[in-house]
């Protein structure tokens, strides 16, 4: 998908989008960080329109790497944190395609995107909250915290003592609600 001429533009994009949402994807701004002209972006993309698609599906191949490397974590704390932190413009990137949901390619995608890691996460998520034998209401409880997680989450906040935080809270409700089922 990223020949040698188009990746610069497609990361240097990807991390506008991420830290800025499709409001800070601007062909002049993308150009100066490439150091290039806006006439060779538009060779490259013709518009802003198919631009954004390449980030898109760029952002879905992102999650599929992210996926491998979660089927090798054993628990949440501290295996699926570290790997968070070392994904984190991805991560950003989610919460943009999240925040704006309302654009039908950013959510198809958001969504696409969840499949790819949830699906991965269910077997530790599933152990690490007891619901081993229900895979189905982990996945549920799963998707709730994944909304809780891009509504909390900011660049700013986004560590290790935040995500540990997180996660701690996490399974306190989860404990909590197993407890209420028991």
């Amino acid at each position: 998908m990223l020949t040698d001429l188009k990746q610069p533009w497609i990361l240097v994009g990807y991390a506008l989008f991420a830290n800025h949402g499709p409001q800070g994807l601007k062909v002049e701004v993308i150009a100066r960080q490439v150091q290039k002209s806006k006439s060779s972006f538009y060779h490259h993309f013709a518009d802003l329109e198919v631009f954004t698609e390449l980030l898109l599906q760029y952002h879905l191949l992102q999650c599929a790497h992210i996926a491998e490397h979660e089927r090798n974590c054993q628990q949440l704390i501290p295996d699926l944190i570290e790997l968070l932190l070392s994904f984190k413009q991805d991560l950003l990137f989610s919460r943009q395609l999240r925040i704006h949901n309302q654009v039908p390619a950013f959510r198809r995608c958001f969504e696409a995107a969840n499949a790819l890691v949830g699906d991965a996460l269910l077997e530790v998520w599933a152990d690490s909250i007891g619901l081993t034998q229900q895979k189905a209401l982990a996945g549920n409880l799963l998707h709730l915290v994944t909304e809780k997680f891009y509504l909390q989450m900011t660049a700013e906040k986004f560590s290790y003592e935040w995500l540990l935080q997180f996660f701690q809270s996490t399974l306190a409700l989860a404990g909590d609600f197993q407890k209420g089922v028991d």
